[in-house]
């Protein structure tokens, strides 16, 4: 967030939330919205009219509980018999009603929705509910009219059930949220190497007891054997859906206008499946790989008969399988897989993975269905009809529709929603990331490097949601909502709506929603954040102090003391030209609701001096010579461009171009081991006044060990106890762990 938006927030709080009393606070944001004059009290036994094309959709309104109806009447033909009640009717010609689009109308006479099918008719109708949700009495509606269509034909929120199993209960809840906030595809992760669950009635085992594992926690599971069960056994923790429940859901998401498409991995992440049938694995037997033996035709028989049922069940078009992070390495030592390679002609492993991808496309074409992929599934090439889920960045998209392909977008870096939402000193353990609610916001999911030709393939975007560190339904919630309705928005309202203060400020209203739902969403946090602007000309940080919520009352201090209700309040950003240490903390009235964060703005004397490095950086370049003197700090992530990354021993100099008084020199460090980010060894500080001979002015030992998972900093100082003349600084940070050293800043005094 930037300092101006910002302000403008604060300084326009009062007139939104006088706005916020006649104006929708939907999510996600309509196309278009005309209001009228008054409102509409709906009658007890109101009236409700349907065509047969709209008669299923209208069960929905069931959905909102103050809303009792007269039975259904199914209107043969529309005429002015029907001018009153609530009417789901066809759009007309003169209507100008875009295909997928619908138009909700309330006036005086009742609630009109016409729509051209029935899954737009359903958008009008979640419309509706969720306009009575958040109405104070959901009995009176404001007289308006609402013309709307969704941006992207493809919405879709994804679950690992591999991980940690979820009850079917949990699910349905999962894709009535889904639902309410016009998503339309929901992904079901339903096979991985930590349990296969779905009923395959030809292989039994695959559930009897690859779904089976002798730990609860995927975790203590994968650092204890990653050994499965026989169902049964005192010991068994995981479970699957059968055939039927899989039905089940596929019907009641249908109901609600979703789409489930299901995942069946292949040809990687399947060690579930070689355990229990080890013949299928390269090497013959279990717990050893997680590839299937691509060279063996039995692999092929067993995969299109599990695909077989699986068509059988889930009536989607598209058929996820996978395809992502094969290691390939046993194929090169298969003598089978070998074999194939040659009798194909094919040049590498790349291909043989391609060859193999093909086959199921091949085989899910003959059955008219689609096969869609991670973005591996790009290398060695890729049939026609193939689509492709970009995650490791854009870049798969990218390539996927400039070669014709269409794409749904799910990047990690805006869409994993395993990530930390917030300061990951605060939070449960997760699989690491930083990706907060405004960054999910912020993306677009066309790429700009394509033009209009190519964004066409661009179908929509997805968030996942894998569950390696959300053993409850509990903490699926946690880290899915509210950050899937800022991607609910994304994938439905024009980029050129879209505007972060509104949603926010429409979010307020949201949180009251899902309390009503019963949904364990990430509430927004009270914690100071602090966002600091270096200016090198004037050799100045401005210092901006914001939280989570919407305006949030800060309070701060300059002189070292506690900040309390009476310290001075923070209004505007303030400009600093001398190292100063700020403490601030939230506060309701006069108590605090947040820790004191201390935040040190630096003005040292390397500021602005040159770098030179004996080892270079590695994969994080940030803004390479530039980055650990320009007096900018690092944030919460290795990701935000300013902290730097070193895969051997941090060893580099500063020149000052002429003798300097130094008294002290340090380096802050970030540590979090889930990714292999830890501190160094060991900090040395050399002084030099020619640049080949140095001193030894100080040498700082870390004694923690990186067990602990949880995200730390530490500012490494060496501290002369007399200071000293030297042209030259040069450290030497020891990387011990052999992973990496991420640093910001070089201050020196």
């Amino acid at each position: 967030m930037r300092i101006i938006p910002l302000l403008v927030l604060i300084l326009l709080y009062p007139l939104l939330s006088e706005a916020q009393k006649s104006h929708l606070n939907l999510i996600p944001k309509p196309d278009k919205v005309t209001y009228g004059e008054g409102s509409f009290q709906i009658a007890p036994n109101v009236a409700l009219y349907s065509t047969e094309t709209f008669a299923e959709a209208s069960a929905l309104l069931k959905e909102y509980p103050q809303l009792q109806t007269a039975p259904l009447e199914i209107v043969k033909k529309v005429n002015k018999k029907y001018q009153h009640g609530i009417r789901l009717f066809p759009a007309e010609q003169v209507d100008k009603i875009p295909a997928n689009g619908f138009r909700l109308q309330i006036d005086a006479s009742g609630i009109l929705i016409k729509a051209n099918e029935p899954q737009a008719m359903i958008h009008g109708l979640y419309t509706l509910i969720q306009m009575g949700m958040l109405q104070n009495n959901p009995l009176e509606l404001p007289q308006l009219t609402i013309d709307d269509k969704p941006r992207f034909n493809y919405r879709g929120l994804h679950l690992d059930v591999s991980r940690h199993f979820m009850p079917l209960s949990f699910v349905k809840k999962y894709i009535d949220i889904m639902a309410l906030y016009k998503f339309n595809h929901f992904h079901w992760h339903i096979t991985d190497g930590a349990g296969w669950r779905l009923e395959i009635k030809q292989y039994p085992e695959l559930t009897q007891k690859a779904a089976w594992r002798n730990y609860s926690n995927w975790k203590a599971w994968m650092n204890n054997g990653r050994q499965y069960v026989e169902q049964g056994t005192p010991n068994a923790s995981g479970g699957f859906y059968t055939q039927a429940e899989a039905r089940e859901l596929v019907a009641y998401a249908a109901q609600k206008g979703i789409t489930v498409i299901p995942e069946i991995e292949m040809p990687g992440h399947s060690e579930e499946v070689l355990a229990v049938y080890p013949q299928l694995a390269c090497s013959g037997a279990p717990y050893t790989q997680g590839e299937f033996c691509v060279g063996n035709e039995e692999t092929f028989t067993f995969l299109k008969n599990v695909l077989d049922e699986v068509l059988a069940i889930f009536p989607s078009e598209y058929i996820h399988i996978g395809g992502d992070e094969a290691e390939k390495k046993h194929w090169k030592t298969c003598p089978k897989c070998q074999a194939l390679r040659e009798q194909k002609g094919l040049k590498d492993e790349d291909e043989l993975q391609s060859y193999a991808i093909q086959q199921m496309d091949e085989y899910l074409q003959s059955k008219g269905r689609k096969l869609i992929g991670w973005d591996e599934i790009l290398e060695g090439g890729l049939t026609k009809g193939a689509t492709v889920m970009s995650w490791r960045g854009e870049e798969g998209g990218i390539k996927a529709a400039s070669m014709g392909h269409d794409v749904i977008m799910t990047p990690g870096s805006y869409l994993y929603f395993d990530s930390y939402q917030t300061d990951p000193r605060t939070q449960p353990e997760a699989i690491g990331g930083y990706l907060t609610l405004d960054k999910v916001y912020a993306y677009n999911p066309v790429p700009k490097e394509l033009d209009a030709d190519k964004a066409k393939h661009i179908r929509g975007a997805q968030a996942n949601v894998w569950t390696e560190y959300m053993p409850t339904y509990q903490h699926v919630e946690y880290m899915t909502f509210p950050r899937a309705l800022a991607l609910a928005e994304v994938n439905w309202t024009s980029q050129e709506t879209r505007n972060w203060l509104d949603f926010k400020e429409r979010l307020q209203q949201h949180y009251k929603l899902l309390q009503q739902l019963d949904v364990n969403y990430y509430r927004p946090s009270y914690n100071v954040v602090s966002e600091i602007i270096f200016n090198k000309e004037r050799l100045s940080n401005t210092l901006m102090l914001t939280a989570e919520q919407l305006v949030p009352n800060i309070y701060y201090t300059t002189d070292g003391t506690e900040p309390s209700h009476r310290s001075t309040p923070f209004t505007n950003p303030i400009e600093f030209t001398t190292t100063t240490l700020i403490k601030a903390a939230s506060f309701i009235d006069s108590a605090r609701v947040s820790p004191v964060e201390e935040i040190k703005l630096d003005i040292h004397k390397a500021i602005g001096k040159k770098v030179f490095y004996n080892n270079s950086w590695d994969g994080y370049p940030a803004e390479k010579e530039l980055t650990l003197t320009n007096g900018v700090v690092g944030g919460l992530s290795y990701h935000d461009g300013q902290w730097q990354g070193f895969t051997k021993n941090f060893d580099a100099y500063i020149d000052f171009e002429r003798r300097e008084e130094i008294k002290s020199v340090a380096m802050r460090f970030m540590q979090i081991p889930g990714p292999g980010v830890f501190f160094p060894g060991e900090f040395q500080v050399f002084l030099s006044d020619n640049g080949k001979n140095y001193r030894e002015v100080g040498t700082l030992k870390n004694l923690e060990d990186g067990k602990d998972p949880s995200l730390k900093f530490k500012t490494f100082e060496i501290k002369l106890e007399k200071p000293q003349m030297a042209r030259y600084i040069k450290i030497v940070a020891s990387n011990v762990q052999k992973g990496f050293l991420f640093t910001d800043e070089i201050v020196v005094y």
